[in-house]
């Protein structure tokens, strides 16, 4: 035990001085997005009545209105017309694939997956939505320190290769984003669709790709292996292997496309070497207005 802690320290460090220069980014990343109108009626800040709804996990007792509730065993939340009341989940691929790079002058893919992830999140929020992480991480709410806490759970680590997203804490009718490659077994997303489906929930699927990725430059001798370790193939003529892995990447990007246009989300597919301006405008038009590309 105790030989770790020289170690630990200085990991725990690194990771600590990661998260403001994150920030930092996401939050000039979401200044050059100019906003307009959301141009729809729904629930929010504004002075006319709308609903009650069921008190949900992230409002504050300050929320409650106590006379509707007074009145059931149940607790309400009077909410109010137009600009917020919606809840958005974010789940950013923690997994060991996320961090590849084919260039040193490139992101790697996990880096603007956070960095999309957070930057959207700070739109929404601006905008008035409630925005938390799925699996239970972290519930659903607004304001800066929530931004803080977006920074810090979204920059964990996983060591699997590949993960798949945990849809638990989803709340009905709510929306999500999803970021990811997308490369390992698409069983358990296939579950997490069907899980947010059935709960009214709609939302974007992002697929983030290195362009290597998309191209498979590769000819010659060549040692493949995963980021985690865990799989490795070598081979004499990589060249060989590119119009099957070319066809296979094909079917992929059209299998997640089918996966939503089944339960009525978007799909988009993102490289890191083109801008994250635009991935970002197309991911928040996705998300609130239901206009993907």
């Amino acid at each position: 035990m105790n030989a770790a802690v020289p170690t630990l320290r200085p990991r725990a460090e690194a990771e600590a001085a990661r998260l403001p220069p994150l920030l930092a980014r996401a939050e000039h990343l979401a200044g050059t997005v100019l906003l307009g109108e959301h141009g729809r009626r729904r629930a929010g800040q504004g002075d006319d009545f709308w609903q009650y709804r069921p008190v949900q996990p992230g409002d504050s007792r300050q929320m409650i209105d106590w006379r509707r509730s007074g009145r059931s065993d149940a607790q309400f939340v009077r909410q109010r017309e137009w600009q917020i009341a919606q809840s958005v989940m974010l789940w950013v691929d923690p997994a060991a694939s996320m961090r590849f790079a084919s260039d040193k002058g490139l992101p790697d893919k996990a880096d603007r997956a956070r960095l999309l992830a957070l930057a959207s999140a700070i739109l929404l929020i601006r905008g008035g939505e409630r925005v938390g992480l799925t699996g239970g991480a972290l519930p659903p709410r607004r304001g800066q320190v929530q931004i803080a806490r977006l920074t810090e759970a979204l920059m964990q680590d996983s060591d699997e290769d590949y993960a798949s997203p945990d849809m638990t804490g989803l709340l009905p009718h709510g929306r999500a984003i999803l970021i990811s490659d997308f490369m390992g077994d698409l069983k358990g997303l296939r579950g997490a669709l069907t899980a947010a489906a059935d709960r009214g929930v709609r939302g974007v699927l992002c697929q983030v790709l290195d362009p290597a990725e998309e191209a498979f430059p590769y000819a010659g001798r060549t040692i493949f292996e995963s980021i985690g370790g865990t799989v490795a193939h070598e081979t004499l003529k990589a060249n060989d292997l590119r119009d099957r892995y070319l066809e296979r990447l094909a079917e992929r990007k059209s299998e997640l496309a089918s996966l939503c246009s089944v339960i009525g989300w978007r799909f988009g597919c993102h490289h890191t070497s083109d801008s994250a301006q635009a991935a970002l405008l197309w991911l928040y038009r996705a998300i609130d207005e239901g206009e993907g590309t």
